[in-house]
């Protein structure tokens, strides 16, 4: 899908999805303290959105002018506000360095993923911390829902893979502090089915 696509998607009264957080996010940055934060394809914002009524200063990025409209207007509705900037996530640089950057559900073939994994990295302040979500590969055979095209669905080894190419890339050293698939309990109308994802979450050193 397009920045077209998205924009039709999301051209809609309500949110299309929750303005809640992502389950995962508040377990995985309630040890840290506070400070810039990067939403990578923030969509309608809400993770940012969240992190903003926790004192971070956010930014989110989006190729979709109409979810980022969505994002700043929620973010008003919670009495907070953010940056919000209309870019591709596989070639936009920051100029200034973030101590969070989220890449949540970001659906791109592995290539393209790879660029937008590199660009967050690049993004990334020394001590800061990189978290991924998004639908895992072995989703379309043992889980629920999601995309069905295998090449938009990741592996933690896969984006462990695209860190180190980031590494690589940029002079940067990364300490991997989790990777691996996590269940997501979805309710349906036929009942409770469980979704497989990819988390990962690394730490700059140097």
């Amino acid at each position: 899908m397009d920045a077209s696509d998205w924009n039709a998607r999301y051209d809609t009264t309500e949110l299309v999805w929750t303005g809640e957080p992502n389950r995962f996010l508040p377990p995985e940055v309630e040890a840290l303290a506070p400070g810039r934060a990067l939403d990578v394809a923030c969509g309608e914002g809400r993770n940012a959105v969240w992190l903003a009524t926790r004192g971070w200063t956010v930014t989110g990025v989006d190729f979709s002018s109409v979810g980022l409209a969505k994002a700043a207007r929620l973010a008003d509705e919670r009495g907070v506000s953010g940056q919000w900037i209309e870019a591709d996530v596989t070639t936009w640089t920051s100029p200034t360095p973030f101590d969070l950057v989220l890449v949540f559900y970001l659906q791109l073939p592995a290539a393209a993923r790879r660029a937008a994994v590199g660009a967050a990295v690049a993004a990334l302040d020394v001590d800061g911390t990189f978290l991924l979500v998004a639908h895992d590969l072995a989703n379309l055979a043992e889980g629920y829902g999601g995309p069905s095209d295998p090449e938009v669905l990741t592996t933690a080894e896969g984006v462990v893979d695209d860190l180190v190419a980031a590494e690589l890339t940029l002079g940067v050293e990364l300490v991997v502090e989790r990777a691996g698939r996590i269940e997501r309990p979805v309710v349906t109308a036929e009942g409770d089915r469980t979704a497989i994802d990819t988390l990962v979450r690394a730490r700059r050193v140097a």
